[in-house]
């Protein structure tokens, strides 16, 4: 393992401390003040300096994340609500929007996007014939629990892992079931998300998933560029032929932006994978983001770049961004049934240096080119 400026193994590295802990490795802790409060969450540290924090009463979402201290990302303002404050169907379907902070809001497990009122006859409940949905679904408030957190050595490798799972049930309706593991090395500055959804319930069920991935200053900032393999843009919101704000290069934050939202068919690489990056006007930092193209074939960039809510949102999806109602229209809406699963794999590389993000933006340009 590479130990700040030593390449040691496990057994050097214990000769050289009584506790590892001083190093990288996992600490359970429970958020204590203000809206906060009860939020049990999970800290994972690596000598490489990556901090990530795992909120397992948010359905095991990401909160806090760093690299040598500097935050990668975004802080909505929000804090990580406790779930029993969180209203599904409230202001209209809006209310996740007091939800959204931390690095990862995962959506889904049945709904996700804009909310409406969908068929629910497929239940078998005559009462319920229709059901409601919120943005972007239910999961944020519901809480994890939490099967694994530890230090697993294997030789001269370590990896920290965290494994939990969500459910999301309701009598005369859904019965899904993630269950969602989180793997750092101990010397690693790449956090890999690995999730499965299963329907544990008897009758079909509609499956949607989403990642809000959320990214702040200093990682966004004036210059950063977003690189992709791009193929075409297949929807874009209305804002951005209103404000003209680039969906490529990102300028400083701006007084009352509205938000925009474009859609991005990208190109996968050889390896089956989509394939985005961040990187600094500098080339000093960035994000090498990456995730399996036949579990999440949709994309979206998500630009809130107002003052006070500087971030980009880079969103795999299972769904095109115009939402359930269009999915069950033209058949593309995923249905499980009883056993059935979809499983996903997401990798998040903090970049350092210019010689890193050079080698990224190259291997991205290797896959595809995108428009100005």
């Amino acid at each position: 393992m590479q130990i700040f400026d030593s390449n040691l193994t496990p057994a050097e590295l214990r000769r050289r401390t009584g506790d590892t802990a001083a190093f990288g490795g996992i600490r359970q802790v429970v958020l204590d003040n203000g809206s906060e409060r009860g939020v049990r969450a999970v800290e994972l540290r690596t000598s490489a300096g990556l901090e990530l924090q795992l909120l397992v009463d948010r359905a095991l979402d990401f909160g806090d994340a760093r690299l040598a201290g500097v935050p990668f990302g975004w802080r909505s303002g929000n804090g990580y609500r406790h779930p029993g404050l969180h209203e599904p169907n409230g202001e209209d379907g809006l209310s996740w929007l007091r939800a959204i902070d931390g690095l990862l809001v995962t959506g889904g497990l049945d709904h996700t996007l804009f909310g409406g009122e969908y068929d629910a006859s497929h239940y078998n409940y005559p009462p319920k014939q229709t059901v409601k949905h919120g943005l972007h679904g239910r999961l944020t408030g519901i809480p994890a629990r939490l099967l694994e957190a530890r230090e697993i050595w294997d030789g001269d490798n370590a990896i920290l892992r965290v494994v939990g799972e969500v459910v999301q049930a309701t009598a005369f309706g859904e019965h899904l079931k993630l269950t969602r593991t989180v793997e750092l090395d101990f010397d690693g500055r790449e956090i890999r998300l690995h999730d499965r959804v299963e329907n544990l319930g008897f009758e079909r069920t509609p499956h949607m998933f989403l990642y809000h991935l959320n990214f702040g200053w200093p990682f966004v900032d004036e210059g950063t560029e977003f690189v992709a393999p791009i193929a075409s843009h297949l929807w874009q919101s209305d804002s951005i032929a209103e404000q003209g704000i680039s969906y490529r290069h990102l300028p400083e934050p701006q007084r009352g932006m509205v938000e925009q939202v474009t859609e991005h068919e990208l190109i996968a690489g050889p390896d089956g994978r989509h394939r985005v990056a961040l990187i600094a006007k500098d080339g000093a930092r960035g994000i090498d983001l990456s995730w399996d193209a036949a579990g999440m074939p949709n994309f979206f960039e998500w630009q809130n770049l107002r003052d006070g809510a500087y971030a980009i949102g880079l969103e795999p999806s299972t769904n095109h961004v115009l939402g359930e109602s269009a999915a069950r229209e033209d058949g593309s809406l995923i249905w499980l049934e009883h056993g059935e699963f979809r499983e996903y794999s997401t990798s998040i590389r903090v970049l350092g240096g210019e010689a890193e993000t050079s080698a990224v933006r190259a291997a991205i340009r290797e896959i595809g080119d995108q428009p100005d």
